[in-house]
């Protein structure tokens, strides 16, 4: 994330980070469901990139187990805070880190949870560089959203354009040429879901 980028990130959801989960209270079953279809191996290490409030890291826990491992990442510290406030940090570590430069070793993570990531970055080849670079060979990488492109477009009073870095014509490529194989795709009014393998 560039300079310029980051700060605006963290400016917008600094201003949101208290009450980003209430906003959104229903999310709860479509993270669930995207979880459970990364598929995360008993004892493995899952990473949320771009947790926010980190409401994901309890499943991930559930997901990973007791051996395993949960790291959640998040560029706005009053996310970190938010979600260290929620009770959060007893599910797995919290840090503030930029996704696109991760503070971890390669090929350590079985799994990425990127929940409306993707959108949020200028350079988003090298973001999925990054992730790539911390997963094992074999890992997983869920782009998610609790809702679809048509619904998020409709909130924001914008039309679905085919530009939308999310559509499977854009992200396919994208993923490709950043070590990922893009898996399967739902962009349902429910949920997107690009699931991709490392």
């Amino acid at each position: 994330m560039n300079q310029r980028s980051l700060r605006e990130t963290r400016e917008f959801f600094a201003a949101r980070a208290a009450t980003w989960e209430e906003k959104y209270p229903d999310d709860g079953p479509a993270f669930t469901a995207a979880i459970a279809e990364m598929d995360l191996p008993a004892g493995g290490l899952a990473l949320d990139a771009g947790c926010g409030t980190a409401r994901a890291l309890p499943l991930l826990r559930d997901a990973v187990g007791t051996a395993g491992r949960v790291v959640g990442v998040d560029v706005t510290p009053e996310m970190i805070r938010s979600a260290r406030d929620r009770g959060r940090g007893e599910y797995g570590r919290l840090l503030v880190a930029d996704a696109g430069r991760l503070p971890l070793r390669d090929g350590v993570a079985d799994g990425v949870l990127a929940s409306g990531l993707i959108s949020h970055v200028l350079r988003p080849v090298a973001l999925l560089s990054e992730l790539a670079r911390v997963t094992r060979p074999g890992g997983k990488l869920a782009l998610f959203h609790p809702v679809g492109r048509a619904v998020l477009a409709a909130r924001r009073g914008r039309a679905l354009t085919s530009d939308d870095i999310r559509a499977r014509h854009n992200i396919r490529p994208l993923l490709d040429s950043a070590g990922w194989t893009l898996v399967a795709i739902d962009d349902t009014d429910e949920r997107y879901l690009a699931l991709a393998r490392r």
